[in-house]
């Protein structure tokens, strides 16, 4: 049989990992095919930072005010991690894993470590300061996850330094609303292999933190969940998008990205309209249930189910339906629908129509006026009056600024508030 130092291909995992590190630090040759790209390249930075893989390793804090500091700076996302935290230590209760959180910079904000027997890095790995970034302890996940922006895993002997190779990790990036790298989730075992796939369970949990995290940073958005299944509206899997006061496309999660067919390099940026990005109008998405959900075509043809909230800074704020439950404007009750095709969503116009109502019948006070020499006799005509006065100026006034509703308030001297309460007063009336 060969042996270990002739053959790189009848050998197990372990062995031909061991063979191509040690070619690769002592003869120079590339360790293609045996681990990936990343950590190579990893290697190859850690070559240039530290003396050796030989050399000692010390899992040390960073200073007490930039452990607070990034404490303080990841508020948001400690709490998202705390959110997660139960259901993710569930899941781990009975493995040999403990999880971790970092910031951008790879300082420890939160972990989870029993301190087994057999363990004798994790311990000191896990402590609240210590930094895991390449510069202090070579090649792990979390640094990696940094570097790439992917989940990725190191195993073993993939670890940069000696001292490390009993670790196998697994962690994924975590990002906010404007696509920029805050964290790092991590799952780690120490001196014992995963028996599954880790680099999968981090990545569900990494977007589960970053939706919540998404969500916080959501003051004033309108945000709309969508996926191809309704089920999966309450779920980890979700797909996200916010939509800020202009009515911009703020930002989207991974599978949102995934589900528009847009690269990940837009998922912060407002390189996309809204109606380009949705198949569907800013009147059209507001209208959305803020409970159960309603049938949506994506301008790529895909129909999902979706669910629209208006977020503000003192908390939830229901969205206005446009339409009941059943596609149709009059109140009378019509059967369930069967295909997500049969659902209808309000016009452009009657949206901006309902809008003008706002200002056409809460802001005069037709009491006060004096009556004219046509006064009518039916009490209702002059709210029909007034409520078409208040159409044609809110639209002149929408088409003045270009559809912005936020603009064409402040011009009109309302609030926005005002127009969404009126939206959802005539929407209830309705039904």
């Amino acid at each position: 049989m060969n042996s270990p130092g002739t053959s790189l291909f009848f050998n197990s995992r372990i062995e031909r990992l061991a063979l191509a590190r040690r070619r690769y630090f002592e003869e120079g040759l590339l360790p293609s095919g045996i681990v990936s790209d990343a950590v190579y390249q990893s290697w190859a930075r850690c070559q240039r930072l530290h003396d050796g893989p030989g050399a000692k390793v010390s899992f040390q804090p960073v200073s007490t005010s930039r452990a607070h500091l990034a404490l303080q700076k990841n508020r948001d996302l400690v709490h998202a991690w705390l959110e997660e935290l139960p259901q993710l230590q569930s899941v781990l209760g009975a493995t040999s894993c403990a999880a971790m959180l970092t910031d951008a910079t790879g300082v420890l904000i939160g972990a989870t470590c029993v301190g087994r027997s057999h363990e004798r890095i994790m311990p000191i790995a896990t402590r609240t300061g210590v930094n895991l970034c390449e510069e202090a302890v070579g090649t792990t996940a979390p640094g990696v996850a940094a570097r790439t922006g992917r989940a990725v895993s190191v195993d073993g002997a993939e670890h940069f330094f000696d001292e490390v190779k009993a670790m196998h990790c697994a962690a994924a990036p975590i990002h906010d609303t404007r696509g920029r790298l805050v964290g790092v989730l991590d799952i780690s075992s120490e001196a014992i292999p995963f028996s599954f796939d880790a680099t999968s369970v981090v990545g569900l949990y990494a977007a589960a933190i970053e939706n919540r995290l998404f969500i916080s940073q959501s003051d004033q958005h309108l945000v709309v969940r969508f996926q191809v299944d309704a089920m999966l509206l309450d779920s980890r899997f979700v797909a996200l998008v916010g939509i800020d006061i202009n009515g911009q496309l703020a930002w989207m999660n991974g599978a949102a990205a995934r589900l528009l067919g847009l690269p990940p390099a837009e998922r912060g940026a407002n390189t996309s309209s809204v109606e380009e990005a949705m198949g569907a109008s800013i009147a059209q998405l507001a209208s959305l249930p803020r409970s159960g959900s309603a049938p949506l075509q994506l301008a790529n043809g895909l129909m999902v189910w979706a669910r629209g909230e208006m977020r503000a800074a003192d908390g939830h704020r229901g969205l206005v339906p446009g339409v009941d439950e059943f596609g149709k404007r009059d109140p009378t009750p019509a059967p369930a629908v069967t295909s997500p095709c049969a659902l209808a969503a309000p016009s452009d116009e009657e949206t901006t129509a309902e809008l003008a109502t706002a200002s056409a019948i809460e802001e005069p006070d037709v009491a006060s006026a004096p009556p004219g020499p046509e006064a009518p006799r039916d009490a209702s005509e002059p709210s029909v009056r007034l409520r078409e006065c208040g159409n044609d100026l809110i639209d002149r006034t929408l088409e003045t600024y270009g559809g912005n509703v936020t603009k064409a308030a402040e011009k009109l001297g309302v609030s926005r508030g005002l127009i969404y309460r009126r939206l959802r007063n005539r929407a209830q009336a309705r039904r």
